[in-house]
């Protein structure tokens, strides 16, 4: 399968992946392919995260070889009932937010995973490529990474999961490996669906071309189906909405 979010190296060392606060949590890395996991649970689940990777990979490699033309779509696709599961939510993902369903790949990785997990430990994180879901009892921070920009390591999301996982996923026209259209150096957006969050990320980012373009396209956002947060940086501007809440690094 190639990845239209995921088309780095599958051992390309990601430098932000030291970015997300956490407790006394195990941690550990599952590669497959091109996804590319990094995990912190309540004890080490290494088995159990790569054999539900390959049990989500697998229906979704097998629709891919039927249908080429999934792949590269950068429109809505319509939905098809017979196709595996979380085609079905990547394609439902990206016609919300007015993408194409490989928008949404990373993130719905990151939740279906992170979802059948939870089965295991209480508490889990998965950052895919910068997209991340969560389910913890207890806060985390994570920050945003946007390289030279002026908030570039000064500036978190809180994360706060207690009673249902959350999404934080994150585009860039300027940083990483997303397929962006845009010129904006963080998109990011939060929502109870990591297909969702992904999708959106990516529509939002599309939209902003110069430092004019933050609100409009968080307007544009906020009309997205089930975004509950949105958070957009381009050079030494930011413009934000909704459940986000900022947090000063030191």
């Amino acid at each position: 399968m190639k990845d239209a979010e995921t088309n780095m190296k599958p051992y390309e060392h990601r430098a932000y992946r030291s970015i997300v606060s956490h407790r006394k949590l195990a941690c550990f890395r599952v590669v497959v392919k091109e996804t590319d996991l990094l995990v912190r649970a309540d004890r080490c689940v290494e088995t159990e995260t790569r054999d539900l990777v390959l049990r989500h990979r697998i229906p979704l490699e097998r629709h891919i070889e039927q249908h080429p033309e999934f792949v590269h779509r950068m429109t809505p696709l319509p939905q098809d009932h017979l196709a595996p599961p979380i085609v079905r939510t990547m394609i439902e993902a990206g016609q919300k937010a007015g993408v194409g369903p490989m928008a949404a790949v990373a993130g719905a990785i990151a939740e279906y995973v992170g979802q059948d997990l939870l089965a295991h430990t209480e508490d889990v994180i998965i950052e895919n490529g910068g997209d991340i879901f969560v389910r913890t009892g207890f806060p985390l921070v994570a920050s945003i990474f946007v390289g030279k920009s002026f908030v570039g390591g000064k500036l978190g999301l809180r994360i706060d999961s207690p009673g249902h996982p959350v999404a934080v996923c994150t585009s860039s026209g300027t940083l990483g490996h997303s397929l962006s259209l845009g010129r904006a150096d963080a998109a990011v957006v939060i929502s109870d669906s990591g297909a969702l969050a992904d999708a959106a990320a990516t529509a939002i980012g599309n939209e902003v071309l110069d430092k004019n373009d933050i609100d409009r396209a968080i307007m544009f956002g906020k009309k997205i189906e089930g975004v509950r947060g949105i958070v957009v940086i381009l050079g030494n501007k930011i413009g934000f909405w909704g459940d986000v809440e900022f947090v000063t690094l030191t």
